[in-house]
């Protein structure tokens, strides 16, 4: 039973959020005040954490605020559960360096789970991290040894259930039957603008039936007993996800509230005044009343300490019968490798038969999955294509979670959050494939991913206008350069099977950086000098693969992916004419740029101007290697459909084409 210390408790939580508010003058009250309770139950009663050691217990439950614009809800609750987030944090809300910025950010403030605020991503996200759940537990559980079981609880919004990925979630986690995923979602007929009805009017029990969920209403969103009973409820469902909707009012107990002009803004110091008097809480500006403070620590500090401390001695006795397999599983949730990769990746001979970099990169796939455990992924309904099977596992699915190839349907921005998902829960090492040009469909997930500095894998085959007869909806042209723009992301664009199992070594090996295979449909032959330099200079970015023969080169062609046979064939062609060119592979710009300023000169020496990038994409972000006297051979309009080398003719990716422009640089 809940009493007066709990309603005291949820608008503690309540004022401390719309106090920083006011304190950073911007901020959104209106979450706060509405879903307060529903948080509070969840928190002090079913919520398994342990805020002293925070997000070290792997077998916490997770929780992920999707309705990230609630950041001080969440603040609050941290710091009164007795996470590092102290009351000075709060009065530093949204400022500069603090621990409390605008949204939450995962690595940045104690206790977060997951960077939110972008709608709808904290919805797949949540629904990534109870598939590693599914599949942790059915890999590593034995007899007596639950060692993975744990929930994982999502706090949405109208807002997060309006944006598209919502459904890509609710559909995929449905149709796995994710039992141990449970949304909350705070049900106020509100959104920014006014009124939901003027843009959505659906009913939420029959999206999420149709999907195969279990549906729960609370009819008064204060009500605390009706929240952990229908709590309770959808815990006692295992076979389905659950969504809770709970009806609140938007900015409970504020003089606007029910109204959308509280979801945004500042109380103001009346509005708050009036707040404590609506909610009879007489205390000073930022004073957490003792007895708050002594509930808080009882419902979920020493119960959470006293949960891991069981957990703790069950993980004991599970090393002690399952030695190797407790290895595997610490190993990883330390994201490591344990053993070297070269010599296990496949390697290739220039006697070897071109192949595409999208079947070296399923050569690769096939290695990592024997040779890593925790190695898993899948594709957007493009397997056949992105070659991401692997062919001696099993499919993750609903009765067989212990699979590791996932079919994440036609949802690729789905599938990009949920891998992000995945990543935060930990465990694992995923990946997941489409065609480049969709990377379009993917990017505020990869954004969310380099961000959150999750070392996620993008396979992204059919990498240009040599797809051909698919035409322009589905020829990269400035996705590559799109995606260069983007902090902490590894780009790579293989040039051969040999430079593609060195950039796979590079993606499993992160450890906070998300990495993109940039991947061809048409074959690429080996390269000479790429067996037995690939894996030590892809991780450099970019080394000469060919170098002059001359002391000194006549120019230099800056190739990637399968432009750099054909920079290979010109610098033969040209050979014979007396010009002598220097070939440079740069499959990944940005590992490039982290190298030291020898290297970079060593690669491309600075009195050589006489430079040519070849990339079938965008010419943008070239001249800064080209400089004023280069050239740059690239696409800077969309393609064209055809035969693909037509195409590649048409546009001008011809060796003798090449040659023409490396001699009007000799004029």
């Amino acid at each position: 039973m809940f009493d007066k210390i709990d309603e005291l408790c949820v608008n503690a939580t309540r004022v401390l959020s719309v106090e920083a508010i006011q304190q950073a003058k911007s901020g959104h009250p209106g979450l706060p005040l509405g879903a307060a309770p529903m948080a509070y139950v969840l928190w002090s009663r079913f919520l398994n954490v342990n805020p002293a050691t925070s997000r070290k217990w792997i077998n916490r439950d997770r929780f992920v605020l999707s309705a990230g614009h609630g950041s001080a809800l969440l603040y609050s609750l941290l710091h009164l559960s007795g996470y590092d987030v102290s009351i000075k944090d709060l009065k530093n809300f949204r400022q500069l360096n603090s621990k409390t910025p605008g949204h939450p950010e995962v690595n940045h403030t104690d206790g977060v789970e997951a960077t939110t605020g972008p709608l709808g991503q904290g919805v797949a996200m949540a629904t990534g991290m109870a598939m590693a759940e599914a599949h942790l537990a059915a890999q590593y559980n034995r007899e007596g040894f639950p060692i993975i079981d744990h929930y994982t609880y999502a706090l949405c919004g109208d807002g997060d259930l309006m944006e598209g990925i919502s459904q890509e979630a609710i559909s995929l986690a449905g149709q796995l039957k994710l039992g141990k995923l449970i949304f909350l979602y705070d049900s106020n007929d509100i959104s920014l603008d006014g009124p939901l009805c003027k843009a959505n009017t659906e009913s939420a029990k029959e999206r999420f039936e149709a999907s195969n969920w279990h549906y729960v209403r609370v009819e008064n969103g204060n009500d605390l007993e009706e929240i952990a009973q229908a709590i309770e409820v959808a815990k006692a469902e295992t076979t389905k996800p659950s969504l809770i909707e709970i009806k609140t009012t938007i900015g409970f107990g504020a003089p606007n509230e029910g109204t959308n002009k509280v979801h945004g803004a500042p109380l103001g110091e009346e509005g708050i005044e009036s707040l404590k008097e609506r909610l009879n809480y007489p205390y000073p500006e930022f004073t957490v009343p003792e007895e708050v403070q002594r509930r808080y620590y009882e419902t979920i500090g020493v119960r959470g300490a006293e949960l891991e401390q069981k957990w703790n001695e069950l993980f004991d006795g599970y090393q002690a019968h399952y030695p190797d397999l407790a290895k595997e599983l610490i190993a990883g949730f330390k994201n490591e490798v344990p053993f070297d990769l070269t010599e296990k990746l496949p390697h290739y001979s220039v006697e070897d038969d071109a192949k595409a970099s999208r079947v070296t990169s399923q050569n690769a796939i096939q290695t990592l999955s024997k040779e890593i455990p925790s190695f898993w992924g899948g594709s957007a309904d493009l397997s056949a294509s992105n070659n991401t099977m692997a062919k001696a596992e099993e499919d993750f699915e609903a009765g067989n979670y212990s699979g590791r190839n996932i079919w994440f349907g036609v949802r690729e921005f789905g599938m990009a959050a949920m891998m992000n998902g995945i990543a935060l829960h930990g465990g694992t090492k995923v990946y997941g494939g489409t065609f480049f040009v969709f990377v379009d469909y993917l990017r505020p997930a990869i954004r969310l991913a380099a961000l959150q500095g999750c070392p996620v894998t993008y396979v992204l085959t059919h990498d240009s206008i040599a797809v051909g007869e698919d035409g322009p909806t589905h020829e990269p042209i400035e996705q590559l350069a799109s995606l260069r723009a983007m902090p902490n992301l590894n780009v790579i664009r293989p040039a051969d099977g040999n430079e593609t199992s060195a950039a796979w070594e590079i993606a499993v090996r992160s450890e906070n950086r998300p990495t993109a295979l940039v991947l061809s449909r048409q074959n690429l032959p080996v390269i000479a000098g790429t067996e037995e330099k690939a894996f030590t200079e892809v991780k450099k970015g970019a080394y000469v693969v060919s170098p002059a023969q001359k002391e000194e080169a006549d120019g230099i062609f800056i190739a990637t992916g399968s432009e750099v046979n054909l920079a290979l064939q010109a610098q033969a062609m040209l050979r014979e004419e007396g010009i002598d060119y220097s070939v440079v592979s740069m499959p990944s710009m940005n590992l490039f740029e982290e190298q030291s300023l020898e290297y970079k000169e060593s690669v491309l020496p600075s009195h050589i101007t006489k430079r040519i990038s070849i990339e079938m994409g965008s010419t943008f972000g070239w001249e800064r290697y080209v400089g004023s006297n280069g050239r740059m051979i690239g696409i800077d309009r969309f393609g064209a459909s055809g035969k693909g080398n037509e195409v590649l003719k048409e546009f001008g990716f011809t060796p003798e084409e090449v040659v023409a422009i490396a001699k009007q640089l000799e004029k």
